[in-house]
């Protein structure tokens, strides 16, 4: 697909990106079938196919109507298009570049900047995040239902292992994950520990940078990927052989360190040496010797059944669909059959608020898929996820890593 670039952009090398992106399209369709915003309302310009006609329309013509940006705003950036796409349109990227230049050349509403600007402050400032948390909990019987719904429960971090292994893996910490299920990661250390692997966070570190990338907040996303790269670097330069994913949109932000800083003189190639040390749990205990850990296991009762959501950054992004199920069989857990496992469940960063009506009516979806044979109990690989399915679940919903910590304990 051509498309001539409009003289605005004479300047912006991300409109040559998109251009070249654009031009792999062969407007075949395979992606609409696999887009969850298409298969919710039926219009093709809320699909892939239609998204990219848009944005073509957008760099060809200088212009984009309000119209025209809601549908860019629907799309999830779930990616399941790209794993249909025959020709290998790298469409999350272009959607991240047009949003980028939306904001640049249609003025949002002072209402829409405010409420991007308190997302963008909040949510990757795990400090300030956790004290409006407490106010939060403090008022939630007197707060609307809906904002209730939002407000996770308290958890609490069982100890670290206090024992130390020549194996090193960075483990990040993140911002909402280490606010609202710090046990992620404490669970995490635990059973790493008894395959003699050490994991350490660093304190320096925070956020990936997915808020504000996605918030087409470019500047302020690349200074938190540095201020990371910085803080793993001494790790790293010390024999660390992995950066650890306990939350895959984390793991599928960091993937791309090495794409979004290629340009960067002093940064580039230690992006692209993070980028390739970067690892989902699940690939880590799947390449394990896992035999001691499942001689000595507890069980489920019997008769429970576990449901997994696996979230699209798993499966589309970082391309791993099936391996926490993977690691989740060595251990005999029974799995229940989940239909439609590959929709999304509606999360997708700040997307639930900012999309709120689109995103209950596939949390509901997805809810009813996941429970339909009862289940005890959800488990999921992404703190997103995680926070939106139990903003409505009947039954708890945690991280899988949780359970395996449960049973080897």
């Amino acid at each position: 697909m051509h498309t001539k670039v409009h003289q605005v952009f004479a300047k912006s090398t991300q409109s040559e990106a998109a251009k070249a992106i654009i031009a792999k399209c062969v407007h075949c369709g395979f992606c609409t079938a696999a887009c969850p915003t298409y298969q919710e309302l039926k219009d093709e310009r809320d699909g892939p196919r239609g998204r990219i006609y848009l944005i073509k329309q957008f760099l060809e013509t200088g212009s984009l109507t309000e119209k025209s940006r809601l549908h860019l705003d629907r799309c999830l950036t779930c990616r399941s298009c790209e794993t249909a796409c025959p020709s290998g349109v790298e469409y999350g990227r272009l959607i991240d570049i047009a949003r980028g230049l939306s904001e640049q050349f249609l003025p949002r509403s002072n209402w829409q900047k405010i409420q991007r600007w308190g997302l963008a402050r909040i949510l990757p400032n795990s400090q300030l995040f956790a004290q409006l948390l407490f106010v939060g909990r403090a008022l939630k019987p007197l707060l609307p239902e809906k904002i209730q719904q939002k407000i996770p429960a308290l958890r609490s971090a069982s100890p670290w292992p206090s024992t130390s292994h020549q194996r090193v893996m960075i483990l990040l910490a993140g911002c909402a994950q280490s606010v609202t299920a710090p046990n992620t990661n404490a669970a995490t250390a635990r059973v790493l520990d008894k395959l003699s692997i050490s994991v350490v966070e660093s304190p320096q570190a925070g956020c990936c940078g997915a808020v504000n990338y996605h918030l087409a907040e470019e500047q302020q996303a690349l200074a938190k990927m540095k201020v990371n790269i910085d803080a793993w670097w001494p790790a790293i330069e010390a024999g660390a052989e992995a950066v650890l994913m306990t939350a895959s949109g984390c793991g599928a932000m960091i993937k791309e360190y090495g794409y979004l800083m290629a340009e960067d003189p002093k940064y580039a190639a230690k992006a692209k040496r993070i980028s390739g040390l970067c690892k989902d749990l699940s690939q880590v205990l799947n390449e394990a010797d896992l035999s001691a850990l499942t001689a000595v296991q507890g069980s489920v009762e019997k008769g429970q059944k576990i449901a997994y959501h696996c979230p699209c950054t798993l499966k589309n992004a970082l391309r791993q669909g099936g391996a926490v199920e993977q690691v989740l069989k060595k251990f005999n857990i029974e799995l229940a059959e989940v239909k439609e496992s590959s929709g999304c469940c509606g999360s997708a960063g700040t997307y639930s608020i900012l999309q709120s009506a689109l995103s209950q009516k596939l949390l509901a979806k997805k809810l009813q898929s996941l429970t339909e044979h009862h289940p005890t109990r959800i488990v999921t690989a992404n703190i997103g996820c995680q926070l939106h399915l139990q903003s409505t679940a009947k039954i708890p919903v945690d991280h899988w890593i949780e359970l395996i910590d449960e049973l080897i304990r």
